[in-house]
């Protein structure tokens, strides 16, 4: 279980900072979520903030589990 967490966290923080990256250097978001929603600069930081927090819960909960 903890392996998916940490999958998902690294793709949603992926692309939270994506679409943080895409609207800071290239003027529109990138990466998929900018296809299907219409995401503002604050819902991709926070998109990254969450993804980074499932893939150290997940990353570390793993590391927990071979000791």
């Amino acid at each position: 279980m903890k392996d998916i967490i940490a999958i998902v966290g690294w793709v949603v923080g992926i692309q939270g900072a994506l679409g943080v990256l895409g609207r800071i250097f290239g003027g529109d978001s990138w990466g998929l979520i900018q296809k299907w929603w219409d995401v503002p600069t604050a819902g991709y930081a926070a998109l990254f903030v969450l993804g980074a927090a499932l893939a150290l819960y997940g990353e570390f909960g793993k590391a927990r589990a071979r000791r």
